[in-house]
């Protein structure tokens, strides 16, 4: 496993990230540790997580895949670099959400408390939040990087304009500053190229996307005559609805479909080649990979062993070319 910096930063992180979301609903506990083994095993130490997860489940479950991550992580702290992310809804109060200075200094203290740590290396904005000004969020952060509870502070689904606003705040008034982006990229979802991926790439700023496989659409498993596979995001808890409206679509299976015979021609697992189409592009810095079962690693994780061959980059952007184009990037 390769490592590179994160953005300008000097922090140096896992060319894959392994993403948790599944960890305490998807996945029981057994199953997580068993996935945090082979992604160990397999090189990477850079972990993803947020308070509210494990994805599709409600305030009853929101903390649990910290906490699973956290008695995973006794003993090895050292070993990884984990990030996390706070914003959502930690409870019914509604102070317990949002980027306020309230919330996100309680929030930090809740996530350590979970992930049984005194710091994480990375905290993240997990969304932007519109009923907060923008300098009362970056005051806080910057508070908990200068209290030693994060190393560096980052971004999830934000808008360009909205980082870019951001930096141009924290550089008036001399804060810690966005150091990572966390947004949506894929095959079938590449409208951050347009505007967010070029502002990174100027200011140094690292890009650590998610969904890198369309939440496994990208694996070829999904069929639509069979409808959405019981146990996957596509049907889980209160994500089912949104990853069907996302990818569940005829024009997105028509192009796994042309995809396939690409994989088969360059010898590699669909899943390898959409991650390693990823890993093709300067700005990225690590894919945020998932799963709900070990052996799944097992399909991208030698997707950082070589670079992907320019003239299937190529035909790999011209097939998918009109995913740039869209409204929402998130």
């Amino acid at each position: 496993m390769r490592h590179t910096r994160l953005g300008r930063t000097g922090l140096s992180v896992s060319r894959l990230c392994l993403g948790t979301m599944t960890f305490g609903l998807q996945c029981d506990e057994a199953a997580s540790r068993a996935i945090l083994d082979r992604a160990a095993a397999g090189g990477i130490t850079f972990l993803d997580t947020a308070d509210v997860y494990p994805v599709g489940g409600g305030l009853e479950t929101v903390g649990r895949t910290e906490e699973i991550v956290g008695r995973w992580l006794e003993g090895r702290r050292h070993d990884f670099v984990v990030a996390t992310k706070c914003v959502g809804a930690m409870s019914a109060r509604p102070w317990d959400r949002g980027a306020s200075r309230k919330h996100i200094l309680d929030a930090i203290d809740g996530s350590l408390r979970r992930l049984r740590t005194d710091y994480v290396d990375l905290y993240q904005l997990h969304h932007w939040d519109s009923q907060t000004p923008i300098d009362e969020s970056l005051r806080a952060l910057d508070d908990v990087v200068r209290a030693g509870k994060a190393r560096y502070v980052g971004c999830s689904n934000f808008h360009a304009y909205q980082v870019a606003r951001a930096l141009g705040r924290s550089e008036a008034l001399g804060l810690a500053r966005f150091d990572s982006v966390q947004p949506r990229y894929n095959l079938l979802f590449r409208q951050v190229e347009r505007e967010l991926l070029p502002l990174c790439r100027e200011e140094g700023i690292g890009v650590i996307p998610y969904n890198p496989l369309a939440g496994g659409f990208l694996s070829g498993k999904h069929h639509r005559d069979t409808g959405p596979t019981a146990g996957t995001r596509f049907t889980l808890g209160n994500a089912g609805e949104r990853y069907q409206d996302r990818y569940w679509h005829e024009r997105e299976f028509e192009t796994v479909e042309a995809l396939r015979p690409l994989a088969a021609e360059a010898g590699m697992p669909l899943a390898r080649l959409a991650v390693a189409w990823m890993l093709a592009e300067p700005v990225i810095t690590s894919p945020i990979v998932g799963a709900s079962r070990p052996d799944q690693l097992d399909d991208v994780l030698p997707a950082t062993e070589k670079p992907l061959d320019a003239a299937l980059k190529a035909r790999l952007d011209e097939m998918t070319r009109e995913y740039r184009w869209g409204d929402d990037p998130r």
